[in-house]
């Protein structure tokens, strides 16, 4: 699917340093992962399967982060655990750390290991493995 319209003026609302990893980010997560829906959900773009998030970026006081849902339970190695579920990410300062080989492993992981947060309320907190 092509990268949501909201996602590009997200993009181009940064500053000319993280417009060049937002970018980059965007662009590589629309081709890697085509069957996903962009839009942007808690202010942020998120990439979301059947209705629940995997891969979204955010712009933080001094880095662009990268987060995986379901991120912890991936077998590449990269990404450091965040939060008290099962999500996991890697923060940006410049374009030159967006490693394309890195970024591609990971969002081939995000399309297989899913945790189901679309369901997280209606369980009460409780995560369940999809894939």
């Amino acid at each position: 699917m092509p990268i949501h319209d909201d996602t590009l003026s997200y993009n181009a609302a940064q500053s000319p340093s993280d417009r060049l990893i937002c970018d980059a980010l965007s662009s590589a997560i629309a081709r890697h992962l085509p069957k996903a829906d962009n839009k942007i959900w808690h202010r942020h773009p998120v990439w979301f399967l059947d209705g629940n998030p995997i891969v979204g970026y955010s712009k933080l006081k001094d880095c662009i982060r990268l987060l995986f849902w379901s991120g912890q339970s991936f077998t590449e190695p990269g990404l450091t655990p965040e939060g008290s579920f099962k999500a996991a990410e890697v923060r940006y300062v410049s374009v030159d750390q967006v490693k394309a080989s890195e970024l591609k492993r990971w969002l081939a992981q995000s399309a297989k290991i899913q945790w189901d947060y679309k369901n997280i309320v209606k369980r009460k907190g409780k995560l369940e493995r999809l894939t």
